[in-house]
């Protein structure tokens, strides 16, 4: 009655190879390949993928990208693709061999009485929108699975649009989907769970469609009306299976991507374990609302003064306009005496002006006009007695003075008054200050005072030009900082060169041999200085790379003792150095990562300043300028060989190393000065050495306890006599406020004009352990950069702005 089928047969079903005997579906796709590849010889190809089901879209939509991308570059179809497509395609099809590896089971393990839901994902890009199906089963033993049923990917459109819009879109082909399954499996009493991605996408579908755009709008309308049971629910990216059918995998990436087959891990889990609602989109978001209409029953009031004067910034645009306004206002009252037609005239524009005086008089001197009109005085307190103003025959407030019989213009000898502070003042000195071609306090206030009095003027002219941007960039005000707290490392005693700082300084020829005819060539200085004690150690460096300062390190090392933090620039300027040691620094940056970790291998840890600041490296800076000031003088224009300058440096080390840390006294009863060679020898460099002890007979702990005394009295001295001498702030002693995140700034350039810096916001600030911010990030056009306070410029812009 029945054949036992073998487990080799194979049956093509639907496109798709069936094995009975495992009850799997399996791809054979045999593929031909053409010797020129065309854009017909690709769609002949991705033509025999059949793939109703979409079971393997994640590799599919490789191919249909593809094809856009043929369309945009506008190939003809017997046309050789370019080089970049043909490598993608050949790609593309080595990879698509391994689809016959995959297998997929026909039956998805369902029982008539089993509990049924369909959950659907959706996921978009800018490459493609796709959506995916799952059918999730539980049995009378409670035990739950979930199988891929079906999913369907589309390109996206070559019109760019906004990722919440393609995620929108992409609900709306799972919405298609769903709806063709639960009609085919007529499941449509079973509970439809429906997950996106997108917290806009999720908040414009789970409220009235109303409130959305027209885009948005119909999309809306026809999935809450085309699936009206279905629950919207949102899943965080990373655990969304549609978002591997918008990225692409090769067959081999698929068969292993468990949650294309099976869906999230927690899927197959109680619903409490499902992900929850998100959080209400940033108020950043476009949620594409539409404009709110409200009507509103209110009682009638006439407005005393016009608005219009607050929307223009620039008062010639302020008296157009109004000119133009006040010319339609007469022509409705059929007034003819001042044209009517054609161009603004000059005479509308001054009475346009007057209009703004007016009106800006009124509001701000009410009082002393109503006393004026009435013939009263005005009482000594006010402001406006010393001016004796007075009413012309238009009601405007003028000054009186003393002027009267010169023979300045009428408009000189009386001008307007206009108070200290209202927007029509802005304005005017605004014009005033561009037409004195961004003038200064003098200029701008000579030319209003032709015209206007402004109470106070050169208060509200020297607050408005600080405010000025195009000002402000010439003025090279530089941010600062009050001076932060000394690192603790210089603050603490420990053992010499504990805590180190480096610098370079050169380069310095050097020639080869004594005699004529000698070749030179370039040499540099490596400076080594403690923190602590301010001890400097030398190393004369042949070149500038890596392996030649890995090589002075270790000399330095080997006699004064490991370091475990050591300090430098950032490497991209070095102040000490000339522009060719800035060059090749800036060339062999790259590899101070590198060199930093082998030195962490060796317990010392390096530490670099921010970029652009060499203020914060002021200890090994100052020590370059002293080993400079004795090698002027000391070698001048002549040429040394490699001994005599090695030889020459050590005697400098030695010079600086006794050089006192305190002031010294007049009082030949004071101890000799407290200088670094204490420290390292127990003893100043340049002293006459001690007679020979060895005779001296004493117990060895006696004398080490001795030399531990001698130690400590050094430190002792150290904290009493050096220590203080830090205490003072000489500069940098006023605290200054703290720029903020969202601030406009300059970015100093010394190379370049005040005009030329590169203008950058504020994105991140590094307040100090004191709270105080002098390092801060910068997103210039080109990059994010990071800099000290003292290299920007703040514009005053308001960071709303």
């Amino acid at each position: 009655m029945f054949k036992t089928l073998s487990n080799t047969i194979t049956i093509q079903v639907l496109g798709l190879w069936w094995k009975p005997a495992a009850d799997t579906f399996q791809f054979t796709l045999n593929l031909s390949s053409s010797p020129v590849i065309t854009k017909r010889s690709i769609l002949s190809t991705i033509a025999r993928i059949f793939d109703p089901l979409g079971l393997i879209s994640p590799v599919i939509i490789q191919a249909k990208i593809l094809i856009q991308e043929l369309w945009v570059v506008k190939v003809d179809w017997d046309d050789p693709l370019p080089q970049h497509l043909s490598t993608k395609w050949i790609k593309f099809v080595d990879q698509l061999q391994n689809t016959s590896k995959l297998t997929f089971p026909r039956w998805l393990n369902t029982q008539f009485n089993d509990q049924k839901q369909i959950h659907g994902f959706c996921d978009a890009s800018q490459k493609a929108i796709s959506a995916v199906v799952f059918i999730r089963t539980t049995n009378e033993e409670g035990e739950t699975t979930t199988s891929l049923l079906c999913s369907k990917t589309k390109v996206a459109p070559l019109k760019r649009m906004t990722i919440p819009r393609l995620e929108l879109t992409g609900a709306v082909i799972l919405t298609k989907l769903i709806s063709q399954v639960l009609r085919t499996l007529e499941l449509s009493n079973s509970p439809i769970f429906m997950w996106t991605d997108s917290a806009v996408a999720y908040t414009w579908i789970n409220n009235h469609p109303s409130r959305w755009r027209d885009f948005v709008y119909n999309r809306v309308c026809f999935i809450q009306e085309t699936l009206p049971q279905a629950t919207w629910k949102f899943v965080p990216g990373m655990e969304n299976p549609a978002d591997c059918a918008t990225r692409g995998l090769s067959p081999t990436q698929l068969s292993e991507h468990s949650m294309w087959w099976t869906g999230p891990h927690w899927l197959s889990q109680s619903p409490t374990n499902w992900p929850q609602s998100p959080l209400p989109p940033s108020t950043k978001d476009n949620l594409e609302e539409r404009s709110t209409k409200v009507n509103v029953i209110t009682k009638a009031q006439t407005k005393k003064h016009w608005d219009l004067i607050n929307k223009y910034s620039s008062l010639s645009r302020l008296l157009r306009v109004t000119s133009w306004c006040l010319r339609a206002i007469r022509r409705l009252k059929k007034q003819s005496d001042i044209a009517t037609t054609g161009p603004i005239t000059t005479q509308e524009l001054e009475i346009a002006k007057f209009h703004w005086v007016k009106i800006t008089q009124q509001l701000y001197f009410e009082e002393e006009i109503s006393m004026i009109s009435r013939g009263q005085s005005l009482p000594k307190s006010n402001s406006l007695l010393r001016l004796t103003p007075f009413q012309d025959h238009k009601g405007l407030l003028r000054v009186g003075g003393r002027l009267h019989s010169s023979q300045l213009p009428a408009s000189a000898k009386h001008p307007l008054i206009l108070p200290k502070k209202s927007t029509l003042t802005s304005l005017i000195i605004s014009d005033a200050h561009s037409k004195t071609l961004h003038g200064g306090n003098q200029a701008t206030l000579t030319l209003l005072r032709n015209e206007y009095w402004i109470i106070g003027g050169r208060g509200p002219v020297r607050s408005f030009i600080l405010k000025c941007v195009r000002c402000s960039r010439y003025r090279k005000k530089r941010a600062q900082q009050i001076m932060g707290q000394l690192p603790v490392e210089r603050v603490t005693p420990s053992r010499p060169f504990l805590h180190a700082g480096v610098d370079y300084a050169g380069p310095f020829l050097l020639k080869n041999w004594k005699g004529k005819n000698s070749r030179t060539y370039k040499s540099y200085i490596a400076l080594f200085v403690c923190q602590a004690t301010s001890a400097i150690h030398l190393e004369l460096v042949t070149d500038y790379s890596t392996e030649a300062f890995i090589a002075a390190f270790k000399r330095f090392t080997a006699r004064r003792g490991i370091c475990a933090t050591l300090k430098s620039d950032c490497g991209t300027n070095f102040k000490g150095a000339d522009s060719e040691l800035k060059n090749l620094f800036a060339a062999s940056s790259q590899e101070l990562g590198d060199l930093a970790n082998l030195l962490a291998n060796d317990g010392t840890q390096w530490l670099f300043n921010p970029p652009a600041s060499p203020h914060f490296g002021g200890q090994w800076e100052a020590g370059v300028k002293s080993v400079k000031y004795h090698l002027r003088r000391v070698v001048g224009d002549k040429l040394l060989t490699y001994e005599e300058m090695n030889t020459l440096l050590i005697q400098i080390e030695s010079v600086l190393n006794s050089r006192p840390l305190s002031p010294l006294s007049d009082d030949p009863e004071d101890l000799e000065a407290l200088t670094p060679g204490h420290f390292l020898t127990g003893s100043a460099l340049k002293t006459i050495p001690e007679p020979s002890l060895l005779s001296v007979k004493c117990s060895r702990l006696s004398r080490w306890q001795l030399t531990q005394q001698m130690l400590e009295s050094f430190w002792t001295r150290w904290s009493k006599e050096c220590l203080q001498r830090h205490l003072a702030m000489y500069k940098w002693n006023k605290t200054s406020p703290s720029l903020r995140e969202g601030s406009l700034v300059l970015v100093v350039d010394e190379r370049y004009p005040p005009s030329k810096w590169p203008l950058g916001r504020i994105i991140q600030t590094h307040p100090g352990t004191d709270g105080q911010v002098r390092v801060v990030s910068i997103k210039t056009q080109s990059s994010i950069i990071k800099r000290p306070v003292v290299k920007i410029s703040p514009l005053p812009i308001p960071t709303s702005s």
